[in-house]
């Protein structure tokens, strides 16, 4: 929502300050240096990346208009399927997830939280990780390949937000080859009309302006916010991953889950009633100690 007011806002200040001092919009409207810099740009993307990328290059720009995933409910809603799954794991064992892991689709509690069964990486992150706890790989063990998991995703994650910045930065080169197309075209009318070769001088200055003006007003922008999103499944991530190596180290499961709860980024992390709530109707003997505890 509001990447789309601020791009609203960049183009109407824009607009707003043309107008005012009395420009003319349709001098603006060059479909032929609009059709140069934007097929240049997308043919730059085209040799520069591979269909993957080209696919998350999408997904990404998509992902920027629909907001952030990873709200203070999401993080609720996490915390409370942790709690029972691990508030299970300490009944019943580690073996008695097997089948929620192997099958998370069937289980009864992941059916419950959609969202997370809907995210595949996340899914996959969380019970690939359980798999090997049931196997028996030891939590500092497990601990170290949850990092290079994250390491390696992080990475895969930031190329679309790298392609795009890399596009915002040749828009102001291939604006200037617009302008200098405009240019030669200018020199070859010589000789006609003032009025023609005002209007040319005109369409050559405005390739130049828009290689500006989508370069730092709309893609580079658009780079930001997708590493920012890309930033914030880190950070889920992570809370995934110290909640489950706190409970592989003897940690109860409310404990597991206070210790996830502190790893949230300040901005989206829901306060310990919250928790304790969303938590209540699983386990709230344990809890509501857990809250006593804490109130003394």
């Amino acid at each position: 929502m509001f990447a789309i007011i601020g791009i609203v806002v960049v183009f109407g200040a824009i607009v707003a300050g043309y107008k005012m001092e009395h420009g003319n919009l349709k001098v603006l409207l060059q479909p032929a240096e609009l059709l140069i810099i934007g097929g240049a740009a997308a043919g730059t993307v085209l040799i520069a990346n591979p269909l993957r990328v080209l696919k998350a290059i999408v997904a990404g720009i998509i992902g920027v208009f629909s907001g952030p995933p990873y709200t203070k409910q999401r993080y609720n809603e996490t915390l409370k399927m942790m709690y029972e799954l691990l508030n299970k794991a300490r009944k019943e064992g580690l073996m008695g997830l097997e089948g929620d892991v192997e099958e998370p689709a069937k289980s009864p509690i992941f059916t419950k939280y959609p969202k997370f069964l809907k995210d595949h990486h996340v899914r996959d992150f969380l019970c690939d990780t359980l798999r090997m706890a049931i196997t028996g790989v030891e939590a500092f063990d497990l601990d170290q390949l949850l990092e290079l998991d994250m390491e390696v995703r992080h990475h895969e994650a930031t190329q679309p937000a790298t392609a795009m910045a890399t596009v915002a930065d040749t828009l102001p080169g291939l604006g200037i080859v617009a302008a200098v197309l405009g240019v030669v075209i200018t020199m070859g009318s010589l000789g006609g009309p003032p009025e023609e070769i005002g209007r040319k001088v005109a369409a050559a200055l405005v390739g130049t302006f828009l290689g500006i003006l989508l370069c730092y007003g709309l893609i580079s922008p658009l780079a930001a916010s997708m590493t920012k999103v890309v930033d914030e499944e880190h950070a889920y991530l992570y809370v995934l991953r110290v909640l489950m190596i706190a409970f592989l180290k003897g940690s109860a499961p409310i404990l597991a889950v206070e210790v996830g709860r502190r790893a949230i980024p300040g901005h989206v992390r829901p306060s310990f009633q919250e928790v304790e709530n969303a938590c209540r109707n699983k386990g709230g003997g344990e809890t509501a100690a857990a809250a006593a505890a804490a109130g003394k």
